[in-house]
């Protein structure tokens, strides 16, 4: 069975100070809150072959790069080889820079970063879960990588792609217009690139 982990996104804040300003303009969306997103379908879309984990990571309205570490460890005992990551969001810088910092003790087929900022989110310096200067580390162990961004993403700004690939220049990246953060219900092509990786 093949073992896919998916690392959720979150907010990270330099300070205290701007993680309360960030939840005093939080405005509460419930026709949002009820919407299954593609990371809860994929295990749907990619049938009983496959082991979709989906991680459970702390404090995803004010993430630390240590605490994320220190819970992302819990679940290597559990993964075996050829396995494929996916991040999205800041779950995509989390897994670049582990993978550049830390030697990943399972064989790992393919990474794939989804919208995924580089050093800034939403304009904001990202601190400690910013991946050092060289990439070489994911680049050793990722496996086949695959970087996917949308030019309409209010979250992440398209700029940061572009760190990425001068970073990654071998990295299979794909470019779309109109899939915003990749909150969509459904996303047929990581499905079809993770079936076409096998």
């Amino acid at each position: 069975m093949q073992q896919i982990l998916v690392v959720h996104g979150a907010d990270a804040f330099a300070t205290y100070e701007e993680y309360v300003d960030s939840l005093k303009s939080y405005e509460v969306d419930l026709e949002k809150a009820d919407l299954k997103k593609w990371k809860q379908n994929l295990q749907k879309e990619l049938g009983k072959e496959f082991q979709v984990i989906r991680t459970l990571m702390p404090n995803q309205w004010d993430a630390k790069y240590l605490e994320w570490k220190i819970v992302f460890e819990k679940y290597i005992p559990h993964l075996r080889d050829d396995l494929i990551i996916i991040g999205h969001s800041m779950g995509g810088v989390f897994i670049a820079k582990y993978l550049s910092e830390e030697n990943f003790p399972h064989k790992i087929k393919a990474t794939f970063l989804v919208a995924a900022p580089y050093n800034k989110d939403e304009g904001r310096d990202l601190v400690e879960f910013t991946p050092p200067d060289s990439l070489t580390g994911l680049e050793d162990q990722g496996g086949k990588l695959f970087i996917y961004h949308s030019e309409d993403d209010p979250v992440v700004d398209f700029a940061e792609l572009a760190k990425y690939q001068q970073k990654l220049p071998k990295a299979n990246v794909k470019v779309f217009k109109d899939k915003g953060h990749f909150s969509q219900e459904d996303f047929p092509e990581i499905v079809n690139d993770i079936k076409e990786i096998l």
